[in-house]
């Protein structure tokens, strides 16, 4: 059994029509007078408006109808792109879905979450608590489900989520030897592990080509290394593959567009946006997605990366969450 299939054995519900979009991003190569920039559409997806969390979902539903369960419970904020993306992928999967929202039931956070009950899922909103709270809500919720009689599974496991972004590397490995100067950098937001710690280990599998950038979005550095280190063991261990550990791949954190912390917008993440908007066509949100294309614009305009070195940025998606951060924009209204 060849590496790969060692990830591919795992069971999987099918939601992403592969590949997503490579995209060359022309508009800054005239811009910045450099070529060979990149972006990685995983934000074009077919479902819910697209993400990175359908990868992972393909992986968490193959569970869940292995296990024969009839309902999914998934936890996040109002505008979680996880809850949206799961409510969407259940009702396709034929189960039944549970969001549990750490926020106020208050009118903002229902139009926030519109999209979840328009899919078909049941809301409910526990106030504003912390993670581990959540967490114990979700599992509280899944208990009270199975004394009812019903079969539920809770999404999340991280090391398991993380397996598609191992194959989204050999992915993108692919469509990048396509092209004349194949791909030396790749930047990805830096925030609670599985995309990072998946494409890192998929990176590992095939020999380390890419330099992995990860621009943090939530997380202090210690954090954020704990984090994806916890994870990346976690699927050596699971598929049993001795490719080399975290300290080996040619990975680097940058901290410096962290700012205030998690969704909270600095002026260089709006002029992000604004740049991808304006340069591209493309939109980009403030609580991921603009941060890290901050982080990538400044590298490539300031040639912290050789001219030479394709360099793509991997889009994770959160359109969707763009039209309720309206009020965050200080020069845009």
């Amino acid at each position: 059994m060849s590496d790969l299939q060692t990830i591919l054995r795992e069971p999987r519900y099918d939601l992403v029509k592969t590949p997503t979009p490579f995209q060359r991003l022309s508009g800054f190569e005239r811009k910045l007078g450099r070529p060979c920039l990149y972006m990685k559409r995983d934000d074009l997806m077919e479902i819910g408006l697209g993400g990175n969390k359908l990868r992972s979902l393909e992986f968490w539903l193959g569970a869940a109808l292995r296990e024969r369960a009839d309902i999914v419970l998934v936890a996040g904020g109002a505008t979680s792109n996880l809850c949206r993306l799961t409510a969407a992928a259940a009702t396709m999967a034929g189960l039944d879905c549970v969001i549990i929202h750490n926020a106020e039931d208050s009118p903002a956070n229902r139009e926030r979450s519109f999209l979840n009950r328009l899919f078909g899922a049941e809301t409910r909103f526990i106030g504003p608590v912390g993670e581990d709270e959540r967490g114990a809500a979700t599992t509280a919720a899944a208990e009270e489900l199975n004394r009812q009689g019903r079969t539920p599974y809770i999404v999340g496991d991280a090391v398991l989520g993380a397996l598609g972004y191992v194959l989204a590397a050999f992915e993108l490995h692919e469509q990048s030897q396509r092209e004349a100067a194949p791909l030396r950098h790749v930047f990805l937001a830096g925030s609670m592990g599985p995309t990072e710690a998946g494409f890192i280990f998929g990176n590992a599998m095939l020999g380390h080509p890419f330099q992995v950038h990860l621009v943090s979005v939530e997380y202090e550095q210690a954090e954020l290394e704990a984090r994806i280190r916890r994870i990346y063991d976690g699927i050596a261990e699971r598929t049993g593959l001795a490719i080399g550990g975290l300290d080996e791949a040619p990975l680097h954190y940058h901290m410096a567009h962290l700012g205030g912390g998690w969704g909270v917008p600095t002026p260089e993440s709006e002029a992000a946006i604004l740049a991808f908007a304006r340069t591209e066509g493309i939109l980009v949100e403030h609580v991921y997605t603009a941060k890290t294309c901050a982080g990538f614009l400044d590298f490539v305009a300031s040639n912290a990366i050789p001219r030479d070195e394709p360099a793509c940025i991997l889009h994770t998606g959160g359109t969707a969450s763009l039209f309720a951060q309206r009020e965050q924009f200080r020069t845009v209204n």
